[in-house]
């Protein structure tokens, strides 16, 4: 995948019978199916069993198994609730008959309500002002590690541009906090909020995990780590726009019992909160380093 179009037809699952549907995969560059792919796809099954224009406002899901890119993912709906003004679906994930994931996702309709927000931080670089991904790739590839160069290599509907990149050959504790602009590649267009809020829930499982190594970057790397996304949770707040930068600030509050948590926000480039994210994921050391 390298443009929006590809992520779009993705995201789009088929309809079987009923409230069940049924999605394929393609790989990030890990081994298993992105855990940021089945979020997107259990909300889009979630979303088209909402037939009267409410909005999702938050999301909450476990990572059960494994996904195999190699076989379709079935996704169930069942309708929690339907009240006066929120409604609730459940989605379960399965392939062969065994459930990989679970979320549960409520959706509310528009309301008028007191509002506030926490301000962007005032210095942060601008993308413009930053290499992204594929320029590290270009720049820098044949000193990067082969893991590192490998899932750099991989084509991408995303180009993401850290405001900090760190050394990978340099081994030293970093802050628990980090910065990165993203953008979708390819021609948006004018998109329904429901199409975004799929875009944005796959692209909120990137980064986020990797927060919370910082802290231990002296021992602790992709290369002597078991990762995986245990749980994730999202709350949208405020409509945007995908044409432009947003910016994913993201910070880790704790690690422990082999398992980090971070959490985030997400602004737009004038500064607005779209979202915010949080996520526990395991970390087991697999080496001695």
């Amino acid at each position: 995948m390298n443009s929006v179009n590809n992520l779009l037809q993705i995201l789009q699952l088929t309809h079987l019978k009923d409230n069940q549907f049924e999605g394929v995969s393609k790989t990030v560059g890990s081994p298993n199916v992105f855990g940021g792919q089945v979020l997107a796809q259990a909300l889009n099954a979630a979303y088209r069993t909402i037939d009267n224009h409410r909005v999702l406002h938050s999301l909450h899901a476990y990572f059960l198994e494994a996904g195999h890119l190699d076989y379709p993912i079935h996704y169930d709906v069942s309708v929690m609730r339907n009240g006066g003004s929120f409604s609730v679906r459940r989605v379960t994930a399965s392939q062969n008959e065994q459930t990989i994931f679970i979320l549960s996702a409520s959706f509310h309709k528009d309301e008028e309500g007191y509002a506030h927000q926490i301000a962007m931080k005032s210095d942060i670089k601008q993308p413009e002002d930053l290499m992204s991904w594929s320029d590290i790739l270009n720049e820098y590839g044949s000193m990067l590690p082969p893991k590192t160069k490998t899932f750099l290599e991989i084509p991408r509907p995303v180009e993401f541009k850290p405001t900090h990149i760190p050394n990978p050959l340099d081994r030293k504790d970093l802050p628990p906090f980090t910065d990165i602009w993203f953008k979708l590649k390819g021609n948006i267009g004018n998109l329904e909020l429901a199409i975004k809020q799929q875009i944005l829930t796959y692209i909120s499982d990137y980064n986020i995990l990797s927060v919370a190594i910082q802290p231990h970057a002296s021992k602790a790397h992709w290369g002597n780590l078991l990762t995986a996304s245990l749980d994730h949770s999202m709350w949208f707040f405020r409509d945007f726009d995908l044409n432009d930068w947003l910016l994913f600030s993201l910070e880790s509050p704790s690690t422990g019992n082999a398992r980090g948590f971070a959490k985030g926000n997400i602004f737009t480039r004038e500064g607005t909160l779209v979202a915010s994210v949080a996520q526990e994921g395991l970390m087991r050391s697999i080496t001695k380093s």
